[in-house]
């Protein structure tokens, strides 16, 4: 009887070590597999943390764009103005000058007649 529960006990302690081993191999295989995992996850998130700053850069450049062209827009525009501003000028000279010449040669005209009365009633 010693026999026998001397070998149960060495069949039950040979089983339990089988099991322990492989719950040990298991649990191996499966910290293996996270790791695994984590380190994938770890790639993925750097090569997303990478389009980030690439998509980042781009929104960067698109708003540097905008502002250029609303700078460019912006000093046309000035430019228009100022254009605008001096023709009115030049016209509002132009306009000046007819005006006199047109004052000048009405007052000649007045001087002329003037004459030409003064001379009549001389005669």
């Amino acid at each position: 009887m010693k026999k026998v529960i001397l070998g149960s006990l060495a069949i039950l302690a040979l089983s339990m070590s089988v099991s322990c081993r492989d719950a040990a191999d298991k649990a191996k295989s499966a910290t293996e597999e996270a790791g695994a995992a984590l380190e994938n996850a770890g790639e993925e998130l750097k090569q997303a943390g990478k389009e980030l700053e690439e998509a980042g850069e781009g929104a960067m450049d698109a708003a540097e764009d905008a502002a250029e062209s609303v700078k460019e827009a912006g000093q046309e525009g000035m430019e228009a103005a100022k254009k605008a501003g001096q023709d009115g000028v030049d016209a509002a000279k132009k306009a000046g000058n007819d005006v006199k010449d047109a004052a000048n040669e009405a007052a000649d005209k007045a001087a002329q007649k003037a004459a030409e009365v003064e001379k009549a009633v001389k005669h």
